[in-house]
C-alpha cells in the first residue's frame, strides 16, 4: 500500500523531499497506531501538537490526509492547527550586517562568495535559483524561472551587479555556463552555500542565526520597499502567488522594533 501510496504522490507533480516527508508520516503513523480511524488520527494529532512546532504539525498532517485521499477515506480528514502570526520578521540580516560581509569578503579576496552574496540580496533569488543563473543571463540582465504550474517569473540582475559580475567573469575567463561552481567545477549546491555561509558569520563576529541564504532573500524585500513602496510589484518580483504572503516585508524585524521602542519611549 505504501508503495502505492508513493506512486500515487509522484503523480501529483510534489517535490521529491515532498513525498519523502509523506511517505515517511504514513509510515510513522502505521507502525505506532495501526488502523486508521478517527481515534488514532487525532491521537496522532494530539502528540504531534505536543512534541512539534505548528507548522511541522501542519506537514505532517497534510501527509496523513493525502493517505486518507489517496485510500478514499477523505471523510476522516483531520484538521490543521492554526499558525500564529507574528508581527515582526525574524532572523533576517540587517542592511549594515549585510554590507560589512560584502564588504569583508571582497576585501579579502572570497570574490566568488562576495558574488554570491550579492546576487542573493540584489535579485531575491531562493537559494535553489540562484544555481541557475549562467553568465548568458548576466549578459542580458534577467533570467526566466518557470514554476510547476507553468507559470514565468522573471529574475531581473541590477545594472550595478551586472557590470561588475561581467568584468568578474572577464577576469576569471568564463564566457558561458552557470556562474557558481565548486572546486571540482561543477555546480555547488545549496547546502554547501548555507555551510559556508555560516563559517564567514564564525569568521568575521556576526550573528549565525541571520547569516543563511533565504535571509539575503528577506533583505533584498525588504531593501525593495524601503525605496519603492510598491507591494503588488514586489510580490510578481519575489514570485508570491498571493499578495497577502508578500505583507509581511512591511513589518519591522525585531530588531528594528526593540531600536525604535528604545528610541521614541522614555516616560
Amino acid at each position: 500500500m505504501i508503495t502505492r501510496f508513493k506512486d500515487y504522490l509522484a503523480k501529483t507533480n510534489l517535490a521529491k523531499n515532498t513525498v519523502a516527508s509523506y511517505v515517511w508520516t504514513v509510515n510513522y503513523f502505521l507502525s505506532h497506531y495501526g488502523e486508521v480511524n478517527k481515534k488514532n488520527l487525532l491521537a496522532y494529532k494530539g502528540y504531534l501538537v505536543e512534541n512539534f512546532k505548528p507548522q511541522t504539525v501542519n506537514l505532517r498532517l497534510q501527509g496523513i490526509n493525502k493517505y486518507l485521499e489517496f485510500t478514499k477515506h477523505d471523510r476522516l480528514k483531520v484538521k490543521f492547527v492554526k499558525v500564529q502570526q507574528k508581527n515582526f520578521l525574524e532572523n533576517v540580516i540587517s542592511d549594515a550586517d549585510y554590507k560589512f560581509l560584502k564588504a569583508q569578503l571582497k576585501a579579502d579576496g572570497y570574490e566568488d562568495w562576495y558574488f554570491v552574496v550579492w546576487f542573493m540580496a540584489a535579485t531575491g533569488a531562493r537559494v535553489s535559483e540562484l544555481l541557475h543563473i549562467k553568465v548568458e543571463h548576466v549578459k542580458v540582465g534577467y533570467l526566466d524561472l518557470y514554476s510547476k504550474g507553468g507559470k514565468v517569473r522573471r529574475l531581473y540582475i541590477p545594472k550595478n551587479l551586472r557590470s561588475e559580475a561581467s568584468l568578474w567573469l572577464k577576469r576569471k575567463g568564463i564566457t558561458s555556463g552557470y556562474l557558481f561552481l565548486n572546486r571540482f567545477g561543477q555546480r555547488i549546491t545549496t547546502r554547501g552555500i548555507a555551510q559556508q555561509l555560516k563559517h564567514f558569520a564564525d569568521k568575521y563576529g556576526l550573528n549565525r542565526d541571520v547569516v543563511y541564504p533565504h535571509s539575503f532573500r528577506h533583505r533584498f524585500a525588504k531593501n525593495f520597499l524601503d525605496r519603492f513602496n510598491d507591494l503588488a510589484l514586489l510580490a510578481d518580483l519575489m514570485g508570491h502567488e498571493s499578495i497577502e504572503t508578500t505583507r509581511i516585508y512591511l513589518r519591522r524585524t525585531a530588531s528594528e522594533q526593540q531600536k525604535i521602542v528604545d528610541k521614541v519611549v522614555n516616560w
